[in-house]
């Protein structure tokens, strides 16, 4: 038997890493057409954790982080806890056309990419379902 505040917190994390897969993805072309080929995986992981072009994806990382230490932590779950996950999630993942920082990003990113659009809807969805 599962525990349903799991499996929330859970299909949270899966969308978001999904969500993640897609603008990885999509910067890594961006990244390509303006500054040139990325030699080798190792070179590409470097670059997203030390490279300024992708440090506006480190608020969602983290994000993920924090679920996994969520779904991680001794003390079993609670509703508040998950539902504070939930409006995290909501919170950061609101384009801004006019904004900076991650929402600017993101707002371009879905202007862009139609894998990001679709992986933003299932997201949106999902925290839709669990108000």
């Amino acid at each position: 038997m599962t525990d349903p505040l799991t499996d929330r917190l859970e299909e949270l994390r899966h969308e978001l890493l999904a969500l993640h897969k897609a603008l990885v993805d999509a910067e890594r072309v961006t990244y390509e057409k303006t500054v040139g080929t990325i030699q080798s995986p190792s070179h590409f992981l470097q670059l997203l954790t030390t490279d300024p072009w992708f440090a506006w994806l480190q608020p969602l990382s983290q994000l993920i982080v924090s679920l996994d230490e969520l779904e991680e932590a001794e003390e079993p779950l609670t509703a508040a806890v998950v539902e504070g996950a939930v409006k995290n999630a909501r919170r950061l993942l609101a384009p801004s056309e006019t904004g900076e920082g991650f929402g600017r990003h993101y707002f371009d990113a879905l202007q862009a990419d139609a894998e990001v659009v679709i992986a933003h809807a299932d997201v949106m969805q999902l925290l839709g379902r669990q108000k």
